[in-house]
C-alpha cells in the first residue's frame, strides 16, 4: 500500500505516515508532483520482459506520450537475485535533480521516492499501480531497498534517458532507507 510521510532535513518525522490515496494525491499535487493510481494489467506473466510490458500498457503509454511528448519509454526490471543490485541501488540513492520532467509507473513491486522541497523531505512509498512524476529541478532520490523487486515503466522527454545532476548534499544518509521505512 502506498504511504507518505514528511520529515525535516535532519530526518525527524514531521507527520504520521498516511496510506490515504486522497491525502497523498492532494499533498503531492500541492508540490506539483503528479500521483495517480492506475489499473494494472491483471494477466501479465510474472516473467514479463520489457517488450511484453510495453505492449500490455501501450494505450496508457500512448496517452502519456500524447500529453507530454516523451521521446524514450523503457522498463526497469530488478529482482533480489540480480548480482548488480547493490551498485544499481547506489546509482539512484543520492540527492539529485534532472533538467527534465519524468514519470514512473510501477507495474510490479515497490520503491521509495524522496522529494526535498522547502526544508522538508516528502517520503513516498510507491507500489504496484502507482504513477508518480518527478518534476524538473526538484531535488530528490530513489531507494529500492537491499532486495529490490520491481518492474517500472520510465518516461523520459529526451533519448538520453536518465541523467542526474548531483546536489552534493548528504541528506539521503539522514533519512530512513526503504527497508527501515517499510518496517
Amino acid at each position: 500500500m502506498s504511504e507518505l510521510q514528511v520529515f525535516d532535513e535532519a530526518g525527524q518525522a514531521l507527520s504520521k505516515p498516511t496510506n490515504d490515496v486522497g491525502i497523498i494525491t492532494s499533498q503531492m499535487n500541492k508540490l506539483d508532483i503528479m500521483f495517480e493510481r492506475w489499473d494494472t494489467v491483471p494477466d501479465l506473466p510474472e516473467d514479463a520482459d520489457q517488450e511484453t510490458i510495453l505492449e500490455a500498457y501501450k494505450d496508457s503509454i500512448s496517452k502519456l506520450n500524447d500529453s507530454y511528448g516523451f521521446e524514450l519509454v523503457d522498463v526497469a526490471i530488478l529482482s533480489p537475485d540480480n548480482p548488480n543490485k547493490d551498485s544499481i541501488r547506489q546509482q539512484f540513492n543520492f540527492e539529485h535533480t534532472h533538467s527534465d520532467f519524468e514519470i514512473r509507473f510501477f507495474v510490479e513491486g515497490s520503491g521509495l521516492f524522496y522529494f526535498h522541497i522547502n526544508d522538508k523531505v516528502y517520503v513516498l512509498l510507491c507500489e504496484k499501480g502507482d504513477l508518480i512524476s518527478v518534476p524538473s529541478k526538484v531535488s530528490h532520490w530513489f531507494d529500492m531497498g537491499v532486495n529490490p523487486d520491481f518492474k517500472l515503466i520510465r518516461f523520459f522527454p529526451s533519448v538520453e534517458g536518465w541523467v542526474a545532476d548531483k546536489t552534493g548534499s548528504d541528506i539521503a544518509t539522514r533519512l530512513p532507507d526503504m527497508d527501515a521505512f517499510a518496517a
